[in-house]
């Protein structure tokens, strides 16, 4: 089976609606990430295959729940859930921060031959990165936890504009109980994601003050 008609299949199996032609830019991504992987070590995933359901499908499912158009990914590796949601949502602008140099440089070549021209990578510690405006969404599936995710990230979004979308596996139960007093759950919502083994999650949540 082809990337292209896997992917296709998996696609069936939710309610998105993808073009043919973000179809092959996210094959072609895959096709980079996988080329790329040898060399730059860039993820533990070596299938393409596999690829497939746990960065493509693992990304794009959150698309639903996110609220915005201006997004900045956080510790984005080589560019999840980022790369996948800014094909998917070409109207979107993603920035994507990441203090590793290999991870931007391959990232800028993704940009570059896919021409996607609403993605913006970034070499920066997300402590020393700062906007001219704040985000509508800060985006991570990175971070070991709620409270290291909204602490270093809280300069990004305002209390008036803003939220923090956080993708985890198992929901956090316990990690939501250490949130600092002035962030609060906004909702959470599981994801499923087809073909995938695991329990998906996305976390809102918002600052109050």
């Amino acid at each position: 089976m082809t990337l292209t008609s896997n992917l296709q299949g998996l696609i069936a199996k939710t309610s998105l609606q993808i073009s043919e032609n973000q179809v092959q830019l996210l094959v072609q991504y895959v096709e980079l990430l996988h080329k790329w992987n040898k060399a730059y070590n860039l993820t533990s995933v070596r299938d393409p295959h596999e690829m497939l359901v746990k960065h493509i499908m693992d990304s794009l499912m959150v698309g639903e729940h996110l609220q915005g158009t201006h997004f900045i990914d956080v510790g984005t590796g080589p560019g999840l859930p980022g790369i996948p949601l800014a094909i998917l949502y070409p109207e979107r602008s993603f920035v994507l921060l990441d203090s590793l140099g290999k991870r931007i440089t391959f990232l800028r070549q993704v940009v570059f031959q896919l021409k996607l021209t609403n993605v913006e990578p970034v070499k920066s510690r997300v402590d020393e990165y700062q906007s001219d405006r704040p985000f509508d969404g800060v985006l991570s599936r990175a971070f070991s936890s709620l409270s290291d995710m909204v602490s270093w990230c809280s300069h990004l979004i305002t209390c008036e504009h803003g939220q923090f979308f956080a993708l985890k596996g198992q929901y956090p139960t316990e990690e939501l109980t250490q949130l600092p007093e002035n962030i609060s759950l906004v909702s959470s919502h599981e994801v499923k994601v087809p073909e995938l083994v695991g329990e998906r999650h996305v976390l809102i949540l918002k600052k109050l003050a």
